[in-house]
């Protein structure tokens, strides 16, 4: 799977390098295997779906949380920036490295009582993770686990995590 995951250095800044996940996308057999492999965090030791729905966030949350939610047999919620979603929605502020963000879903997105899978492509700080953790709460539903293809270990955003359970395709 990491030689679909080829390193651009310099991107989107000098002295970032960039994990470009297009390749793996592109992979039929890699974004298969991926989408299978994130699902497994979402089922019990006997193969069986745990959760009511799967959450993935903006904006690559969006590609792999929704195969996801459809091999679990789920319905798929997003979580978006500030002003996109139509109807009444919660919202969370968090602070990021060079300032904040705001993320929000929809008030009736997830019914209260329900186990969420929250799925994304990259847990880097964990500001926007947790940020979707407070969000399902607010909605009245319960985060199970955390999903994501990457994590960026030396950033350590498993501690924003609270001691969710967090399933990582890959630790750079």
């Amino acid at each position: 799977m990491q030689r679909l995951v080829p390193d651009v250095p310099d991107f989107p800044e000098p002295g970032i390098v960039f994990k470009d996940i297009t390749p793996l996308l592109a992979d039929a057999d890699g974004f298969a295997a991926v989408v299978d492999a994130l699902a497994t965090a979402g089922r019990d030791e006997a193969g069986e779906t745990v959760v009511d729905v799967v959450v993935g966030m903006e904006s690559r949350g969006f590609i792999v949380g929704a195969p996801v939610a459809l091999a679990l047999g789920t319905g798929f919620v997003p979580v978006r920036k500030a002003g996109k979603l139509p109807r009444e929605t919660h919202a969370v502020t968090y602070d990021l490295e060079y300032g904040s963000a705001t993320l929000e879903i929809h008030r009736d997105a997830v019914r209260p009582g329900q186990r969420v899978l929250l799925v994304d492509d990259v847990l880097a700080t964990g500001g926007t993770a947790a940020a979707t953790v407070e969000l399902v709460r607010l909605c009245g539903g319960t985060t199970h686990a955390v999903a994501v293809l990457m994590e960026l270990g030396f950033l350590d955003g498993r501690a924003a995590l609270d001691g969710l359970p967090l399933t990582t395709l890959m630790t750079v």
